[in-house]
């Protein structure tokens, strides 16, 4: 039994799939290069259209203590915003990649301005997490936001 068990451990570990050191550093420049597509998307197309765009199809955003899941609720919660001239802008202060590669997180500070029904602006500052997962193709679409 002994004469098998190191072949059989060399074969499992054959079969693990960690990225090298370098390619964790290379998702995570892929990572932090979504996150400020991702901004740049929202400050030329608008938020919804960015948001959209960068959810994987299971995703979930979380506003207001309550959970919007998938594509079809996210649509639903920008049409009825009544904010206009919507105006979001972050940067990531961190980044990090799990050892298998396939999910990030990202936080930092953003900054929001809006002008309210009343004509009223509204502005907020505040710190955003958000968590990405590399799809089949290779990109990186979030999670939750």
């Amino acid at each position: 039994m002994k004469k098998y068990l190191f072949p059989l451990l060399i074969l499992l570990l054959a079969g693990c799939d960690i990225p090298e050191p370098d390619q964790r550093e290379r998702f995570k420049a892929e990572v932090m290069q979504a996150e400020a597509d991702f901004a740049a998307l929202a400050a030329r197309d608008g938020v919804e259209a960015a948001f959209l765009h960068y959810a994987a199809e299971d995703g979930v955003m979380m506003r207001r203590d309550h959970i919007i899941q998938g594509h079809d609720a996210m649509q639903e919660y920008f049409a009825q915003g009544t904010l206009k001239d919507v105006k979001l802008d972050w940067k990531p202060d961190f980044v990090d990649v799990s050892q298998s590669g396939d999910l990030a997180y990202t936080y930092g500070g953003y900054t929001f301005s809006a002008v309210d029904t009343a004509g009223n602006p509204v502005d907020a500052t505040g710190i955003f997490h958000t968590v990405w997962k590399r799809q089949a193709d290779g990109q990186w679409r979030f999670v939750y936001d």
